[in-house]
């Protein structure tokens, strides 16, 4: 059954609950109102019997006249009885006992009884008077009340099943409107799929239960979608960050193989591919944590890290690997720095913060086919920044909102065109050092994208 359904059926029964109780509460209350109302009649009659049977001597004709005209109305069923003390019937052109002497004894003993005796009610009274102790019985049928009540049972009835149909119209429809986002909210959910990971469901405005069921399943998502883009983009990373010491190595190797050699040639080539190796080992390191981390995963492996040297380090592997692109230099500026050595720290991961910037610097060089790169770095209050511009292509306007998206390369030519995954990594690493990228959307000429971070000392 559908919660929908579940929650219109409750709302009825518990709703109806309290109607069936209200409605019952009313019906008694209703019934004990007339019972007592014509239990005062019978007793108002009881009273008149007596002023008309045992005190008419003592009244004068006019004043009998108004008291039969007042008072006596024939009731539905009714018997009066007037009991002297040996308890026989007495006064009454009708003398029939009709109740028993245990009946009367009671009214002797209590001075005034009353009671039901089926549709029938009856109101006993002890009348004292000057010729002796009298029992005053008076008994009806309240026809009127019974019909009034019937009537009403009937209303109530009706009103009891009009009213639990619209309740369980009223809550289903309360139901749906109520579970309405939810119903959307399942509906985006059906949509996502293992292609379409990014899509998010709409969380909306309201403070309620589904608003925050939508933030954690987004919540939730997001993490999956890192975890899924991870898991399929490793070999990608691998490869990409690989690529240059397996190569490296592969070279070194044949040509120190390629003829004899004097011994330290061997050891300078060894010496070499040690060092490439070395480097693999850090990239690979530094990936394995990259598929793993997220803030809390990897702030407990960062250290401090200082901003300057990781650039000149950069700029002497650049030019190493340039060589044979003698106009492609790496232009580093460092404008006003600080005198203390603690304003150039930032709190990173070594291995994986040269991973980053050295892809920002790779792809200026590639989409500028090999022109001068400048890289600026500015010691700010509480940042670092860094400023990486090239003399390339540009990115198009309306592909640089997906520029940092796995898998999106930003070039539309062979010649340019990548994996995909250099910017995503960057701002993966970036965003996990707590720092920020940002690509300059004034260049008229080439990129400028800007990095920051924050400084270990603020």
């Amino acid at each position: 059954m559908k919660i929908k359904d579940r929650l219109a059926i409750y709302f009825t029964l518990s709703t109806s609950l309290v109607l069936t109780l209200m409605l019952t509460a009313v019906y008694f209350i209703f019934l004990k109102f007339m019972e007592a109302d014509f239990f005062a009649r019978l007793t108002d009659r009881t009273m008149v019997t007596a002023k008309l049977y045992l005190e008419a001597d003592e009244l004068s004709s006019r004043s009998l006249d108004k008291i039969r005209n007042r008072y006596l109305e024939k009731l539905n069923s009714e018997v009066i009885r007037i009991y002297n003390s040996r308890n026989n019937a007495t006064f009454i052109g009708d003398e029939g006992q009709y109740w028993s002497s245990e009946t009367i004894n009671r009214v002797r003993k209590e001075g005034r009884l009353q009671y039901n005796d089926g549709q029938r009610q009856t109101v006993g009274i002890l009348y004292k008077d000057n010729q002796g102790d009298f029992v005053i019985l008076v008994s009806a049928i309240d026809k009127s009340t019974l019909y009034r009540v019937e009537k009403l049972r009937n209303i109530m009835l009706i009103t009891f099943v009009i009213i639990f149909i619209g309740l369980l119209l009223s809550g289903r429809w309360i139901a749906r409107r109520i579970l309405s986002p939810l119903n959307q909210f399942i509906s985006e959910v059906q949509q996502i799929t293992s292609r379409n990971l990014h899509l998010r469901v709409k969380e909306g405005n309201n403070r309620d239960e589904i608003t925050i069921l939508a933030q954690s399943f987004n919540q939730l998502m997001e993490h999956l979608e890192q975890a899924f883009v991870l898991q399929r983009t490793f070999v990608a990373n691998a490869s990409h960050e690989l690529r240059t010491p397996v190569t490296s190595i592969m070279i070194g190797t044949e040509i120190s193989l390629s003829k004899e050699r004097q011994s330290e040639d061997y050891r300078k080539a060894l010496a070499q591919v040690l060092e490439d190796a070395s480097k693999m080992e850090a990239v690979i390191n530094g990936l394995v944590n990259l598929a793993q981390a997220d803030l809390e995963f990897g702030s407990y492996k960062l250290q401090p890290v200082r901003i300057d040297e990781l650039l000149w380090d950069l700029s002497e592997e650049r030019t190493r690997k340039l060589t044979g692109n003698p106009n492609g230099r790496l232009l580093i500026e460092m404008p006003e720095l600080p005198d203390q050595q603690d304003e150039l720290l930032v709190l990173a991961n070594a291995t994986l913060l040269m991973i980053a910037i050295g892809n920002m610097i790779a792809n200026a060089f590639k989409f500028s086919d090999y022109q001068d790169v400048n890289c600026t770095l500015v010691v700010g209050q509480d940042k670092i920044y860094i400023e990486i511009k090239d003399q390339g292509i540009g990115i198009p306007e309306e592909i640089r909102p997906k520029i940092f998206k796995p898998f999106f390369s930003s070039s539309m030519n062979d010649k340019h065109k990548g994996s995909g995954m250099g910017l995503y990594m960057t701002y993966k690493i970036i965003t996990l050092f707590g720092g920020d990228i940002q690509l300059d959307t004034r260049s008229k000429k080439g990129c400028t994208f800007y990095i920051s971070l924050p400084k270990l000392s603020s």
